[in-house]
């Protein structure tokens, strides 16, 4: 997620949350039948559609194909973020804070579900996935620096002698502290010593990150299953209106 796009969609999620809220100081029980209230109700619903034909989209691979010659997945990507949050905000206004039925009070609740665990799981995605990658690059960069110090020991093997006062793990704290950083960069031995504990350290850091990364995998299977649940109480919400009889156009 790019920065501004970031910034732009945490407001829109912030203002989200805010106008939910509003049912602790505001009621309105007659706007959600209002000429007004239905406006907000039939686009709101029809916005909270679009991220559904994104994933229709994702998964079918000959209407992905059919669909990419004309607009690319980063794009369809960045409608399905957008439009899964101000679809909520139009419908949060739409009721006129009147949660009054069960059915408009799952609905809502799974409608804050659904947008809150879409927008920390992608912020989360994104980090760990460009975490990930940098620390991958620089573990390149730190294997290539190790090869170059291992080239220069094997040419000078009686360097080798400076790694015993190093070896155990409390040596090693004690030389960080006291040694100079000078005299720590001259030295091709110990330079490779600090270099390899560098590399260990990000070797953890990235199976820890992948990790992370994986378990939301298990998040996005989550994500999908509600976003379904979801959809069937809001198409139940429009049947129910229907039935019962829309005061919107009266």
């Amino acid at each position: 997620m790019k920065e501004r796009e970031k910034i732009l969609v945490t407001g829109l999620v912030v203002l989200f949350v805010i106008l939910w809220l509003g049912f602790t100081v505001h009621t309105s029980p007659q706007f959600a039948g209002s000429l007004m209230g239905g406006i907000f109700a039939v686009v709101g619903s029809l916005l909270m559609f679009v991220p559904l034909l994104y994933m229709i989209v994702k998964r079918i691979p000959y209407l992905k194909r059919s669909v990419t010659k004309r607009v690319s997945m980063r794009t369809l990507l960045t409608w399905h973020i957008y439009a899964g949050v101000i679809g909520p905000i139009l419908v949060i206004i739409h009721t006129g804070h009147k949660f009054e039925s069960a059915l408009g009070i799952a609905l809502t609740a799974m409608t804050i579900l659904v947008v809150i665990s879409g927008f920390v799981g992608r912020y989360l995605m994104t980090k760990f996935s460009s975490n990930i990658r940098d620390q991958k690059k620089m573990l390149t960069e730190l294997e290539l620096a190790y090869r170059q110090s291992a080239t220069e020991i094997a040419a000078h093997p009686e360097e080798l002698a400076l790694l015993k006062p190093f070896s155990g793990f409390f040596s090693r704290i004690v030389a960080s502290v006291f040694v100079s950083e000078q005299a720590l960069s001259s030295s091709s031995p110990i330079r490779a010593l600090q270099i390899t504990e560098s590399i260990s350290d990000l070797e953890y850091a990235i199976k820890t990150n992948e990790y992370f990364k994986a378990w939301f995998g298990v998040w996005l299977k989550f994500h999908i299953i509600i976003s379904f649940v979801l959809y069937g109480l809001l198409l139940l919400h429009i049947w129910a209106g229907i039935h019962f009889g829309l005061r919107w156009f009266e």
